[in-house]
């Protein structure tokens, strides 16, 4: 199958910031396989089985979320502005989870991802395995863990039941072609000492990587003050955690030694930044400037739907640029350019996908995201990066492919109706719905 998308301007994100204004890609089944000039096309004799015309819209790498709960949606809009959230709304609901709830969510919350150009997601939630059929099944790209917690949880009736879930989980879906099993312990202090060994013990066994929230919370990191005299960092690196492919959501209360140890890790060690959820939270804005100074890999996130409300990247470039910007007092820090960066190649290196996707490459996969220009919002543009940074947002996604497969055309979803996916998602929530006002 070979499709040829026409009349784009396209943003490579290549390590030059290649650009081509007037231009096409083709693609032959999962893989981009020719860039050029469209002038080419006159020259070139190039079969496809589809064309697709651009119309001057910015062709991109697929944006990456790298981290998020998709099994989250019936949580969004609960007690958002309410203190300690996490333990009155989100862990008592949580109990009234069910496998049926999490697979409809999750659904949900791909079509939501695929509508706002997201191509690739990093997911930790409870019955995963229903996440990665939903992945197969909707032709999402995903890195998917099974919560590991020293509580019982929906899954599990049994503290750290999620270790047990997750050596099943990593042995099934090892070697897919979208679905890359992962561990997910919930955070340094939310799991036992030997429980976090046996992580460490079982990311060896399966190579697999890791991602845990670290340093996200204030109790968390006096915790470990208290404790051991150590950040959850330092404490982390003393296990192993930083020689093992681990991604670290949030990194919000790091110190100059924190991110040392981070560095230190060579690209092991990578960060999931969450602007929007933090700052929503108030929890603060992690030094990511200092991170990229000292080489740490960064990629962008939305968190879940309950703690960032929205799972488009859109939101977060624009509250990054703001966000870090003001923290800085620096007008000039972070170019746009710089910001899409994050949110493509950039995400793409965090969750370890960066041979395959992350940007417009002879060779890489056809994971693509092309963005109108022709709305109200969108003209006019000087520099389209700033246009995809500033003035862009989900509503201006157009077309989307995911391993060569188009599953958006003309901003829907082309093999699933969201209508029937919403009215089994509002089916499900039911008991939820009855529970949450209960609180």
């Amino acid at each position: 199958m070979k499709t040829l998308i026409k009349n784009v301007h396209i943003l490579s994100m290549d390590d030059y910031f290649s650009e081509v204004k007037d231009g096409f890609v083709m693609i032959e089944d999962d893989l981009i396989t020719k860039i050029g000039h469209v002038s080419e096309l006159v020259s070139v004799t190039i079969h496809a089985d589809n064309v697709i015309d651009g119309k001057s819209g910015l062709l991109i790498p697929g944006l990456i979320n790298t981290h998020t709960h998709a099994g989250m949606i019936p949580f969004r809009s609960l007690g958002d502005d309410v203190p300690d959230r996490l333990r009155r709304f989100l862990f008592p609901l949580e109990q009234h989870m069910t496998k049926e709830l999490v697979r409809a969510s999750t659904d949900y919350a791909i079509a939501e991802m695929l509508l706002s150009g997201v191509t690739a997601f990093c997911d930790m939630y409870y019955f995963e395995d229903e996440v990665a059929k939903s992945c197969k099944e909707m032709g999402i790209r995903a890195l998917v863990g099974e919560t590991i917690i020293d509580m019982p949880t929906c899954d599990s009736s049994k503290p750290s039941g999620g270790y047990e879930y997750c050596e099943t989980f990593l042995e099934k879906w090892q070697n897919d072609s979208l679905v890359t099993p992962i561990i997910a312990p919930h955070a340094p202090n939310t799991n036992d000492l030997e429980t976090l060994k046996k992580i460490v013990a079982l990311s060896e066994k399966y190579n697999a990587p890791i991602t845990m929230h670290v340093s996200e919370m204030t109790y968390e990191v006096e915790e470990f003050q208290k404790k051991y005299n150590q950040t959850p960092i330092e404490f982390l690196q003393t296990l192993g955690y930083f020689e093992r492919d681990f991604i670290l959501a949030h990194c919000i209360l790091t110190t100059e030694n924190d991110l040392d140890i981070i560095a230190s890790s060579k690209g092991k060690a990578r960060v999931a930044h969450c602007i929007g959820a933090n700052t929503k939270s108030a929890k603060g804005v992690a030094p990511v400037k200092q991170m990229l100074e000292k080489n740490i890999v960064v990629g962008l996130g939305t968190d879940g739907p309950s703690s960032g409300n929205t799972l488009d990247l859109f939101s977060q470039m624009r509250l990054f640029a703001n966000f870090h910007k003001t923290h800085n007092q620096d007008r000039a820090l972070f170019p746009a350019k710089e910001i899409v960066r994050l949110a493509t190649i950039g995400g793409a290196e965090t969750l370890g996908l960066a041979d395959q996707v992350g940007s417009i490459e002879i060779g890489k996969k056809a994971d693509l995201t092309l963005i109108e220009t022709e709305s109200v919002n969108m003209f006019p543009i000087f520099d389209p990066y700033s246009a995809i940074v500033y003035s862009a947002n989900a509503s201006n996604v157009d077309s989307v492919w995911v391993n060569g497969r188009q599953l958006i055309s003309e901003k829907k979803m082309i093999e699933q109706g969201l209508e029937k996916i919403k009215e089994t998602l509002y089916r499900e929530m039911e008991n939820f719905v009855i529970e949450a006002k209960k609180l």
